[in-house]
């Protein structure tokens, strides 16, 4: 019952602060009460009336309905969320059953690596959402889309849950725990939830529409900085960058205070927590990083494309869903000023100095 607590009631009543909402009723935040078990002492004092008992009850109810009807309003039904994080714990049981066991290594069609981990993960995800929420599509790195049944009147429900049950399949096979499940929830095109879990650390970030990012149920959020030569900038890989792409993101590179590699999606994190400035990355896919939408936005953060466009995926399950479809090319920043700068020297056609963050910037070009 604490637990429901939590998800669906507003942070003024949630568990940790029963107490001070149920201060006139001892033994209301679980402490054993002196004298005995749980209650013992309850009972030998005079027990609320009935009258207050129902109206704390009503309060609970009342403070209940709201959350979940702010939530809707918000676009999130309070369901979805709790669904997202049973489709976190799903996967959990398998990532954490495989971690750092033998594994064999297969390679994809694009040459990267594919474990069974990865494959049963997904699959442990589906039959969760095949069973709570059949109308709605899917869309899985390792098993593609999966249209969901029509609604009574024949037509789509608009909701598309995007899942990458390892993403960074590296550093899972060679034992480093920076990898993630990444859990997107669109709706007509829009990522509107996004789950971020690290089942080993045990770290858990989710995002929802219109609502403060959480890490492990606690709100997080981005750190100021406006000026990037003072940033920490994060990539997978500095290989991710080829031509083009690589020349612009050498100049973010070689503009920032210090650059570091290897985190996957869990910079991402990193970020949304205040612990980085920026992450800049190419070659990604959706399932890459739709979910980490929210999740930069509601901590405060701003993620866009390399033009500044927002990341959207207007997808439908009878329609082409060419991976293509979407920019590979992704940035996100703490800070609002610093993801302007950061665009500027992405610029391809930047010349080769440039006013950003109000003093000159040297660009690398060769």
């Amino acid at each position: 019952m604490m637990q429901c607590f939590n998800k669906t009631l507003p942070t003024a009543i949630r568990a940790d602060n029963l107490a001070s909402v149920c201060s006139r009723h001892p033994g209301a935040s679980g402490r054993p009460i002196a004298g005995g078990a749980p209650g013992q002492e309850l009972a030998k004092r005079s027990r609320p009336s009935r009258s207050r008992q129902q109206a704390f009850r009503m309060t609970v109810a009342a403070c209940a309905a709201a959350s979940d009807a702010q939530q809707q309003h918000l676009g999130v039904p309070a369901d979805l969320v709790a669904l997202a994080h049973r489709l976190a714990d799903a996967a959990a049981e398998i990532t954490t059953k495989y971690f750092r066991s033998p594994l064999e290594v297969e390679s994809k069609s694009d040459a990267s690596p594919v474990t069974e981990a990865d494959r049963q993960a997904e699959e442990a995800m589906r039959v969760v959402l095949q069973e709570h929420a059949p109308t709605h599509a899917v869309f899985g790195e390792e098993g593609g889309m999966h249209a969901g049944e029509p609604e009574q009147d024949g037509s789509h429900s608009g909701y598309l849950w995007v899942l990458d049950p390892i993403d960074g399949t590296k550093s899972f096979i060679t034992g480093k725990p920076v990898f993630g499940t990444l859990i997107a929830l669109l709706k007509d095109g829009t990522p509107v939830l996004g789950v971020l879990d690290q089942p080993i650390t045990k770290e858990r970030w989710v995002g929802a529409a219109g609502q403060q990012t959480t890490l492990n149920g606690k709100p997080v959020r981005t750190r100021s900085c406006s000026d990037i030569s003072v940033a920490y900038l994060y990539a997978t890989t500095p290989h991710m960058f080829s031509g083009a792409n690589e020349t612009a993101f050498n100049r973010v590179r070689d503009n920032v205070r210090i650059p570091l590699y290897g985190c996957d999606c869990y910079a991402y994190g990193l970020l949304s927590a205040g612990f980085c400035d920026l992450v800049v990355e190419a070659d990604m896919k959706p399932y890459d990083f739709l979910a980490l939408v929210p999740i930069v936005e509601g901590a405060g953060g701003v993620m866009t494309d390399w033009e500044g466009q927002k990341l959207r995926w207007a997808v439908t399950p009878s329609h082409d869903y060419a991976l293509a479809s979407l920019p590979g090319e992704v940035i996100a920043a703490g800070d609002a000023q610093l993801h302007q700068q950061a665009l500027q020297l992405l610029d391809w056609n930047q010349p080769d100095i440039a006013d950003v963050g109000g003093k000159d910037v040297a660009y690398q070009t060769s």
